[in-house]
């Protein structure tokens, strides 16, 4: 029986990997075991940033939340409280939407929260 050599799917890998690295500079995009490397390590900063991604622009929609609900004489923990009493469920993205775009429609929702306290 033929011995099977690994040539094919070894060079399948390495050059999957060196398309990964493509752009990178000087060894790490031509030479394997460097783009290997590097290729591992962006990856894992790409899962994180992901995760940072969701974090941060939660941040940022609360952030002008606040600045809203204080425009119109609110703190943002009371304001939500308002929000949840009375009902009203918009997720924060949308209330940080209308916070910086529709200040009519924003000051509605923070006298209805203040109704419902």
């Amino acid at each position: 029986m033929a011995r099977v050599k690994g040539a094919m799917m070894t060079r399948k890998r390495r050059n999957k990997i060196l398309k990964l690295a493509k752009g990178y500079w000087g060894s790490k995009s031509r030479h394997f075991k460097m783009a290997n490397q590097a290729v591992m390590k962006s990856l894992t900063y790409a899962y994180t940033g992901r995760k940072l991604k969701k974090r941060d622009f939660r941040q940022l929609w609360i952030t002008r939340i606040s600045a809203g609900a204080k425009m119109n004489g609110m703190n943002y923990s009371t304001f939500m409280n308002g929000l949840k009493k009375s009902g009203i469920a918009i997720n924060r993205k949308m209330l940080a939407e209308l916070a910086v775009n529709d200040k009519a429609a924003f000051a509605q929702l923070v006298e209805t929260a203040k109704k419902a306290l």
